[in-house]
């Protein structure tokens, strides 16, 4: 029977709500008050997720005084900030270092990967027992500001890294419940840990056209649009994807499922976003045509039409293997990582896709309003291994900041003469996890309300960085 307000029953709110569009529609009414404040000059965040352990010294702090089994072969280079340098496949980034604000004393007391990734995802530290307990950082914010013109308020892009063996989804809503979960574009999981085939990282050549659009928003040619907008034929075009619903032990999460795809469906502006053929040739290319050059491409539509924090996800790869996890163990078949940085899926594609994202948001008039924030869970170790890899190094690594109010054109922190340890007072993940909170208004000392209505607070710990905001 169909509700005054011209949805459907419950009966078809099950069958609808299947489709992968995991975002809530419950905004602030449901969180403590106090959580939202005012200040943040943030309304979006773009937050650069790269899973594995980007190398630091290789990227955004080399020391080119160290001895080569530390420094590594690749020559450092200037950039617009003076007196400051980049490694040489970082050249876009060099030329808009002055629009950053660089941390080079990110630091923090772990080397696993589960538990540097979920601190760092999170703000909130764990054992191997809370994997998936806390919520993301991006849940929290969906949470309490909810979704904003048709789009979840937490999108990944696309979604798909899984971190092992065995591979585990840490893009979750913890204790704040499933609804809160990020909406992921797509894509396949990854296989566990260590599974590239020596073809994968022989290629040099980056090229890729990646789908990046949901398949809830693909119509098939004998379902028009127009058809949604009757009930019956909902319903029917919905049918045969959705079998599987009944098997959802969530209502909560069916409900924010079934709003989000009938909002996505029905807005043709939304639908829109996700198409990045809409984009001109030419800056595709300025983007790069790579896996991350489309994704950081896909995070500026979104921010354009309103998404209110979009996770551009570059880890695990089923062509690639492990992107940033460069151990070079004989299982992993990975080049010397000095080489490996040159390559358009690595350092030196990142390093193109990041600066013309910035370029882009500024040009758009954008990036005053959107926090953009390059994370990973930790640095590589300073010392190159006997197989030209470097390993996990969670005492020292480098991200940055800018836009939505950052103050940028500086460096904060720095680490010893083989980017080791940084010789100022070091900042935690759960001090990121504030910074971007204060950017948004988001009182990160505040209370929210778990699913069992208990209070629980936004951050356990960590403060906004001073020198950023």
């Amino acid at each position: 029977m169909m509700h005054r307000d011209g949805l459907f029953n419950r009966r078809d709110l099950l069958r609808v709500g299947s489709l992968s569009v995991a975002a809530s529609t419950l905004p602030s009414s449901m969180a403590d008050a106090a959580a939202t404040g005012r200040g943040g000059k943030a309304k979006s965040v773009i937050y650069l997720w790269m899973g594995g352990g980007v190398t630091h010294i290789d990227s955004y702090d080399p020391k080119p005084d160290a001895p080569e089994e530390i420094r590594g072969t690749l020559d450092a280079i200037p950039t617009t900030m003076p007196g400051i340098q980049f490694t040489e496949v970082m050249p876009h980034c060099a030329k808009i270092a002055d629009q950053l604000a660089l941390l080079r004393n990110f630091s923090h007391d772990s080397d696993d990967h589960l538990l540097s990734q979920v601190y760092t995802l999170s703000g909130r530290k764990v054992d191997r027992n809370g994997l998936f307990t806390e919520p993301n950082i991006g849940s929290i914010v969906s949470y309490l500001q909810g979704p904003r013109n048709g789009l979840p308020g937490y999108i990944a892009v696309p979604g798909i890294t899984r971190p092992g063996p065995p591979p585990h989804n840490l893009f979750v809503a913890g204790w704040l419940g499933s609804e809160y979960k990020p909406y992921c574009l797509g894509g396949l999981p990854v296989p566990a840990d260590f599974t590239a085939e020596p073809e994968r990282w022989e290629k040099t050549d980056a090229f890729y056209e990646e789908d990046l659009r949901p398949k809830s928003l693909v119509l098939t040619k004998d379902i028009p649009l127009a058809r949604l907008n009757r009930r019956a034929d909902l319903r029917e075009s919905f049918d045969t994807a959705l079998r599987g619903i009944e098997k959802l032990d969530n209502l909560a999460e069916a409900d924010g499922q079934y709003r989000n795809a009938l909002r996505l469906l029905a807005t043709p502006q939304v639908r829109d976003a996700f198409d990045l053929t809409k984009e001109t040739d030419s800056l595709r290319d300025e983007y790069g045509r790579t896996k991350i050059g489309g994704r950081c491409l896909m995070a500026r539509r979104l921010v354009e039409s309103g998404a209110r924090f979009v996770m551009v996800d570059y880890g695990y790869d089923l062509d690639y293997g492990n992107f940033w996890d460069n151990h070079a163990v004989p299982v992993q078949k990975q080049p010397h990582i000095c080489e490996l940085a040159k390559r358009g899926y690595h350092l030196a594609g990142m390093d193109q896709a990041f600066a013309a994202l910035i370029n882009d948001l500024r040009e758009r008039g954008f990036l005053d309003s959107t926090l953009v924030v390059f994370l990973t869970e930790f640095g590589r170790t300073p010392r190159i291994n006997k197989n030209g890899g470097r390993d996990h190094w969670g005492r020292a690594g480098s991200l940055f900041f800018t836009g939505g109010g950052t103050k940028t054109g500086q460096v904060i922190g720095a680490t010893d003469a083989h980017a080791s340890e940084p010789t100022t007072h070091g900042y935690t993940p759960a001090d990121v996890a504030a910074t971007i909170y204060a950017a948004l208004g988001i009182n990160h000392r505040a209370t929210l309300r778990d699913m069992l209505n208990r209070s629980l607070p936004v951050l356990d710990h960590g403060e906004p960085i001073p020198e950023i905001l």
